[in-house]
C-alpha cells in the first residue's frame, strides 16, 4: 500500500489450491474456510454462514487505496494513491503529498473504464504523510478526506521494518462541485483536524481515517438522510505492542453521522457519535466525542473497516482487516448486522486473505438483485519483498492495484435454500422498495 514496491504475483486454479480455499462442487468456484481465533467475540451469523468465491475476477490500474462511490449519474468515483493510474502518478508521504481521483465507468466489474484522473498535492506537517479515506459523491458535490500518517513509511523495530506504524488524526474534507475537475481544501489542517486527535508520539486516535458506508447511488438506502462515517482506532495507548494503532491496524471500530451538505461537513459540531446500546438495546447518539462508543471491539485483532448496505437482504456488511504488523500476512473478516448499530455477527474469518489484501470493501452498485452475489473491492500484497516475505494471488487476481473478486454469500441449507444455502428467487422480496429499515 504505502511504497511504489513492484508487485508479483503468481495465478492458481483455485480448485487445486491448499489452505483456506476449498473446492465446492463447481471446479470454479471455492468457499473460503479458515476458523476464526479463540479470541474472537463475534457469534457466528445463522443467516450468512459463509462466502464462495465464482473465480470471476478483474484487476485495473498500478495503485491502492480504492472506495469507490456510486453518485447520481450511475458512475463510480473513488479516491487513488501510492502508484500509477492511466500514466498519472501519485505518492502520498512527504511535505508535498498528492492524493489521487478518478472516475470509474462501467455496470460490468470484469470491463471498467478508469478514467479522469488527477491529483492534488495536500502538506501533511507536522505529519509525515497524508492519505485518502473518506469518499462520498452525493447531489453532485464529491467530499473527499484525506489523514495523517507517521513517522515514516519504513520504520525499523524490534529487527523489522513497520510500514507507518502509527494512524493520525482524521484531518477534513475537501470537496469537488464538478465530479474533481476543480477541489477546494478544507479547512482543516493536520495540526488543527476537524475532532482534534493528536497522534505525534504515537498516541491512540478513535477517527483516524473514516470511510463513508456505502447506501447505494446517490445515498439512496441510508435509514434517515444523513451520510454515515465508520472508523478505526483504538482508546488504550498504555504498555501497547508497536503499531498497535496504524493505517491497518487497531482495536475498535467507531460510527459517527452527519447531514451532507457544504456547510456541515467540516465543522465538527454538526456531527452525531454513536455512543453506545443501552439495556433495551437501543443506540445512543451524542454530539459530545467524549461520549463516543465503540461499535465493535477486538484487541490488536481489527483495523481498516469498511460498511456497505446490501438492501436486497436488509443486511449491512462490514469488511474488518488486521494487519498485524503491517507489512505480512493479513486477516480479513466479513460481519452482518440487520442494524447499522449492530449487534454484529461473523460471516466469515479469511486468515491470509490477498495473501496480503487491504482497504476492502463492496461496492453497492455491483450487489445483485437478490443480495446473494456482490464483488469484493481491495489491493493486495504491497510490501512484496520486505524481509523476505513472497505472497501468492490468494485468491487468483490479488496484486497491488484495484482488484474485483466475485463471491457469493451462502445461506443455512434449509427448506426454501438452493444450493449452497442461497435464496431461491422470490419475486416479491425484489419487487420491494427499500429506503432503510
Amino acid at each position: 500500500m504505502k511504497t511504489l514496491l513492484t508487485c508479483l504475483f503468481t495465478v492458481f486454479v483455485l480448485c487445486a489450491l491448499p489452505g483456506p480455499l476449498s473446492a465446492a462442487a463447481s471446479p470454479d468456484t471455492a468457499t473460503w474456510q479458515s476458523p476464526a481465533p479463540t479470541s474472537c467475540p463475534f457469534a457466528s451469523s445463522a443467516e450468512i454462514t459463509g462466502i464462495e468465491f465464482t473465480g470471476r475476477h478483474a484487476e485495473y490500474t498500478q495503485a491502492d487505496t480504492w472506495y469507490p462511490s456510486w453518485a447520481a449519474d450511475g458512475n463510480l468515483y473513488s479516491p487513488w494513491t501510492d502508484g500509477t493510474v492511466n500514466g498519472v502518478g501519485s505518492y502520498s508521504g512527504g511535505t508535498n503529498a498528492t492524493t489521487g481521483h478518478a472516475k470509474i465507468i462501467g455496470d460490468d466489474p470484469l470491463a471498467l473504464q478508469v478514467v479522469d484522473q488527477g491529483t492534488f498535492v495536500s502538506d501533511p506537517s507536522p505529519y509525515a504523510g497524508r492519505y485518502p479515506c473518506g469518499s462520498l459523491v452525493y447531489d453532485g458535490v464529491w467530499y473527499y478526506g484525506t489523514y495523517c500518517l507517521h513517522s515514516d513509511p519504513s520504520v525499523p523495530h524490534g529487527g523489522m521494518n513497520y510500514n507507518w506504524p502509527w494512524l493520525g488524526p482524521f484531518v477534513g474534507f475537501r470537496y469537488s462541485t464538478n465530479y474533481g475537475k476543480t477541489w477546494t481544501q478544507t479547512p482543516g489542517t493536520p495540526a488543527k483536524p476537524l475532532f482534534g486527535e493528536s497522534a505525534l508520539q504515537g498516541e491512540p486516535v478513535k477517527i483516524g481515517s473514516p470511510h463513508f458506508v456505502d447506501f447505494g447511488r446517490n445515498l439512496k438506502h441510508s435509514p434517515d438522510g444523513k451520510a454515515y462515517l465508520v472508523a478505526h482506532g483504538a482508546s488504550d495507548g498504555t504498555d501497547r505492542r508497536f503499531a498497535y494503532d496504524s493505517w491497518i491496524t487497531g482495536d475498535e471500530v467507531y460510527l459517527l453521522r452527519v447531514k451532507p451538505v457544504l456547510g456541515n461537513m467540516n465543522d465538527a459540531s454538526k456531527y452525531e457519535f454513536f455512543a453506545g446500546l443501552d439495556a433495551k438495546g437501543r443506540a445512543g447518539w451524542s454530539k459530545d466525542f467524549s461520549r463516543i462508543r465503540p461499535l465493535a471491539a477486538w484487541r490488536d485483532n481489527l483495523g481498516c473497516v469498511t460498511i456497505t448496505c446490501n438492501a436486497p437482504l436488509r443486511k449491512y456488511l462490514m469488511c474488518v482487516t488486521d494487519g498485524g504488523n503491517t507489512v505480512s500476512y493479513f486477516n480479513t473478516c466479513l460481519l452482518e448486522s440487520s442494524h447499522i448499530t449492530g449487534p454484529w455477527k461473523l460471516v466469515t474469518y479469511m486468515r491470509h486473505f490477498g495473501e496480503q489484501a487491504y482497504f476492502v470493501n463492496i461496492p453497492s452498485k455491483f450487489i445483485s438483485a437478490d443480495g446473494r452475489t456482490l464483488w469484493l473491492c481491495y489491493a493486495a500484497n504491497f510490501s512484496q519483498g520486505w524481509g523476505g516475505a513472497k505472497f501468492q494471488s490468494l485468491p487468483a487476481g490479488s496484486r497491488y492495484g484495484m482488484c474485483l473478486q466475485e463471491v457469493r454469500l451462502l445461506g443455512p441449507k434449509r427448506a426454501g435454500r438452493g444450493p449452497n444455502g442461497a435464496d431461491k428467487p422470490n419475486p416479491a422480496r425484489r419487487r420491494l422498495a427499500l429506503t432503510g429499515w
